[in-house]
């Protein structure tokens, strides 16, 4: 059984709560070997590239190109120092966000360059699969709302309702049709949510047979 679970969505859409909520449901299940990372992060230097991703340089841009490369290179080091090693020895990966945001955000918002994501995925991504992909789907005007109360913001959580309204459509693209996808509305209260995401990810475990 395929025991990587990736929770994606837009910035605000409550990826950390529903980590926790999935890691406490599967211990629930007798699930003990569980481990959680973050995209981009996840080894020490996957967390210093995730920095300069967040929150760049004082004096200097981040162009385009550099940060589709230090989001690979970042995913590259948690994949090999992490993910597979981990996966290799019976664990549970969950895993707040993975390759789709990388095709939602950089392909999402611009075309430039699709093919540099292309070599990049088929490069890094070669003999990984994940097994479920759980994406919480919430408004741009909700997201922005969430994000304002955190407080101090990156420079991704200062983008405009209409890059994140971009994005999110461009989510609900890469996942229409596709298996192992649970949608989760995430607009509605933390209660709700988590009865929703607890009854699918029960069904997900039944059907593929986990004892």
């Amino acid at each position: 059984m395929n025991k990587l679970i990736v929770i994606e969505g837009i910035e605000g859409a409550g990826k950390s709560t529903v980590k926790r909520i999935i890691k406490n449901f599967l211990k629930s299940f007798g699930i003990k070997k569980i481990f959680c990372v973050r995209e981009p992060g996840g080894t020490p230097i996957a967390e210093k590239l995730r920095k300069i991703i967040k929150n760049g340089e004082k004096d200097e841009k981040l162009t385009y190109i550099s940060e589709i490369l230090l989001i690979y290179a970042a995913r590259s080091q948690l994949l090999k120092n992490v993910i597979k090693k981990k996966l290799k020895i019976g664990y549970w990966i969950i895993s707040d966000r993975f390759n789709i945001s990388s095709l939602a955000y950089q392909k999402g918002y611009s075309k430039t360059n699709d093919r540099i994501i292309d070599l990049l995925q088929k490069k890094i991504l070669s003999n990984i699969k994940v097994g479920l992909t759980i994406y919480l789907d919430v408004l741009p005007k909700t997201a922005l709302k969430r994000i304002k109360m955190r407080g101090k913001m990156d420079l991704i959580e200062k983008k405009s309702f209409v890059f994140f309204n971009k994005i999110r459509k461009k989510y609900l693209s890469l996942i229409k049709n596709k298996k192992n996808v649970i949608i989760i509305n995430a607009n509605l209260n933390i209660k709700k949510v988590m009865l929703s995401l607890i009854y699918q990810l029960k069904n997900w475990l039944i059907k593929n047979e986990y004892k």
